[in-house]
């Protein structure tokens, strides 16, 4: 497989390499080219933004969740039709997991034979920068970075003194512009459909930064061994219900492709203002129910759930429909839930936990137990408090879970975690199953 690819690098996380990556999906879109966006690791952030600007579905390439053969069938997959690729980094360029190389940039460069554009960030520094850039050109071999844009450049004098000494090409010079800053919270950045200081980025790199440069860098990646071809899709099974609104608004878009290849029909809709859809099954992804949730008390859509759970219908739940799910959630003051899950949650000002999960059933009879291992990602501020009988359908080998290493809390055929799981086939066929078992 032959497709234009580069990879938006960083030494350290808040250096600048979204605001970069972005501006040059951004740039690289209004020169009419088709871009392809993705994101190595599993956030859910920075895809809402890459998604945006270039008008198709910014993919996550994680080889902890997905496998290497995964990120390989997700990357020749979501390319075809596209003129570029560009792949935003993680964290620095050679974190990974466990303070080891794996999931990192760099493994996904090297899986990708990709080159690599470094993001450094120049505030504070002259020449220091150059045994920065020294040190990240040479620590690992197999890796080519291709060149450095250098961001937060002060005046023309510092971009002169820096750029006398540099040993590897420029491919942009991007000046301290707090416009172009997207704000933070709890989670992260802004969503993309609450900040539009990104669309301001694609001016800015399109102005400091050698797109045409970039673009041959790209086009010098060599073919790539293409994976077998996926299955076709099935015929559709059962209609699932996806929450998808300013709440909920956490998928893997893999995930829902998964579905759709597995035989399910897709059905998109808000909890805060849509009663429950005539559907097989729920899906509720996380994001961010703890800002509506004075409308999600009111929603009629919380108490069509706990009815329809009542009855039999399957609800997959993952960490904010999870706290949904739960009888009440605390704040300022408590908000009455749904009420499927036989737990209250709390939210809290510290994190409580992040970092990529492995598990497996813990053999409650759910209708997920049979999905063999799971992988996923946590990363939550809040606490849920669950009864001293509940059970859950899984047991962690890494991570926390819900309390204790379970997760996966069980009421009927209603499933919450705090994991958001990359689904296998086998998961995927087993919530549609449950689902056209409803049906039925």
């Amino acid at each position: 497989m032959t497709c234009a690819r580069i990879v938006i690098a960083g030494t350290h996380s808040g250096c600048g390499k979204t605001t970069v990556a972005s501006g040059i999906m951004g740039a690289l879109t209004a020169r009419h080219m088709t871009v392809q966006p993705f994101k190595v690791g599993p956030d859910f952030i920075d895809p809402s933004h890459h998604t945006h600007i270039c008008c198709r579905h910014s993919r996550n390439l994680d080889p902890f969740m997905m496998g290497e053969n995964g990120v390989l069938e997700t990357f020749t997959r979501a390319c075809e039709g596209a003129d570029i690729a560009v792949i935003e980094g993680v964290m620095g360029m050679f974190d990974g997991v466990d303070s080891t190389d794996h999931s990192s940039t760099a493994h996904v460069a090297r899986l990708l034979h990709a080159p690599v554009v470094l993001v450094v960030d120049a505030q504070g520094m002259s020449r220091s920068i150059h045994a920065l850039i020294k040190g990240f050109s040479e620590f690992d071999p197999t890796i080519t970075i291709a060149g450095v844009i250098v961001n937060k450049r002060g005046s023309v004098r510092h971009q002169q003194m820096i750029e006398s000494g540099l040993a590897v090409p420029s491919f942009g010079w991007i000046p301290q512009r707090e416009e172009i800053q997207v704000k933070s919270r709890h989670l992260g950045l802004l969503m993309a459909h609450e900040a539009g200081a990104m669309s301001g980025a694609a001016k800015v790199v399109e102005e400091s930064c050698d797109l045409d440069a970039l673009v041959r860098v790209a086009g010098s990646a060599p073919d790539i061994s293409h994976p077998p071809s996926p299955e076709p899709r099935l015929p559709v099974r059962a209609t699932i219900g996806v929450a998808r609104d300013p709440a909920f608004c956490f998928y893997y878009d893999d995930n829902l492709d998964r579905l759709r290849d597995c035989g399910a029909e897709l059905h998109f809709f808000s909890p805060i203002t849509d009663r429950l859809p005539e559907v097989d099954a729920v899906y509720l992804g996380g994001g961010y129910p703890e800002l509506y949730l004075a409308e999600l008390e009111s929603s009629a859509c919380t108490r069509d759930l706990k009815a329809a759970v009542d009855q039999g219908l399957p609800v997959y739940a993952e960490c904010g429909g999870l706290i949904y799910l739960s009888r009440e959630i605390s704040t300022d003051r408590t908000y009455r839930m749904c009420g499927v899950l036989p737990a209250r949650a709390e939210m809290t000002r510290k994190i409580q936990a992040l970092g990529y999960v492995r598990g497996g059933s813990a053999g409650t009879g759910s209708f997920l137990s049979p999905a063999g291992e799971i992988t996923g990602h946590e990363f939550h501020y809040s606490r849920t408090d669950p009864d001293r009988d509940a059970r859950f359908a899984f047991r962690l080998s890494r991570g926390n879970g819900i309390c204790n290493g379970n997760d996966g809390l069980l009421s009927a055929d209603a499933i919450g975690t705090y994991t958001h799981i990359y689904f296998s086939k086998k998961f995927a066929d087993l919530f549609i199953s449950a689902a056209e078992k409803y049906r039925k």
